[in-house]
């Protein structure tokens, strides 16, 4: 609709040119004075129809150059998108730990992850293909996440340390009692150490770490701050623990497999 309007002015301005063209020849043969002024109103009535000209072109151009624009836009907006991945991929590999005698560790990044239940959960972007395999541990430089149940080719279901489910073997201090970590229940980064026999002392903020009787999970990651206890039973105590790794907030993280796991599973009854 546009461009036929802007077709209908052209028009009638040639036509207006046509006429007016006429109109001068008459003029200019009568008088000298009179050829003057109207080379004047010539001169500056064709800077006008050259300026118009000029824009008419320029809107024409207009089309192009946006395309230009926007296909400039596009180039940016990849070169952008590869920069970030780029940048992703080499936090996630910083975040994996020096190789543990025994361990095998990747790196991945959560791409799902449920928080709102007693059974959470969350998916990794790394499969079979990539190196993962069932029965593996998912830590972080500020603990344990979680445990690998399945695997995909391209993907890994991994039970969330908020999982009633789940436990880790842990032990308090350097040389402290060994007992079993398991999930509080209801806060985010809240845990328990249970089953810590009495004779083994400890203070409120000791350090708690994984304790390596586990075939999951190298010795000596800190997990959290040991905080307030209580009798159970009279014969052991359960130990509040502030967990370092909040799991729900967890996105980067490095996948540890047993290398020995089928070989040591052997020799269960």
């Amino acid at each position: 609709m546009q461009r036929s309007k802007l077709l209908t002015q052209l028009l009638n301005l040639a036509v207006f040119i046509i006429l007016e063209a006429a109109a001068l020849t008459l003029l200019t043969g009568n008088a000298q004075l009179q050829r003057i002024w109207v080379a004047r109103a010539a001169h500056g009535f064709m800077g006008t129809v050259w300026g118009s000209t000029r824009n008419i072109s320029n809107y024409f151009q207009l089309k192009t150059v946006n395309r230009e624009l926007a296909q400039d836009n596009t180039r940016l907006l990849q070169e952008l998108v590869r920069s970030q991945e780029m940048l992703r991929r080499a936090k996630v590999d910083t975040m994996q730990f020096t190789q543990r005698p025994g361990f095998q560790m990747l790196g991945a990044e959560i791409v799902r992850i449920s928080r709102s239940s007693q059974h959470n959960f969350f998916i990794l972007n790394k499969g079979f293909e990539d190196g993962i395999r069932e029965k593996s541990g998912v830590i972080t430089r500020q603990g344990v996440v979680g445990i690998i149940d399945a695997v995909s080719a391209h993907y890994s279901y991994a039970f969330s340390i908020q999982n009633r489910d789940i436990s880790i073997s842990a032990r308090i201090g350097a040389e402290g009692g060994r007992g079993i970590l398991v999930w509080d229940g209801s806060s985010k980064d809240g845990a328990l150490l249970k089953e810590i026999p009495l004779q083994y002392q400890y203070s409120p903020g000791d350090t708690v770490y994984t304790s390596g009787h586990s075939l999951l999970f190298p010795p000596d990651i800190p997990l959290g701050i040991a905080g307030a206890s209580k009798v159970i039973n009279g014969a052991t105590n359960e130990i509040k623990v502030k967990l370092f790794q909040d799991p729900g907030s967890a996105r980067f993280v490095t996948v540890v497999h047993n290398n020995s796991f089928d070989e040591i599973e052997e020799f269960r009854p």
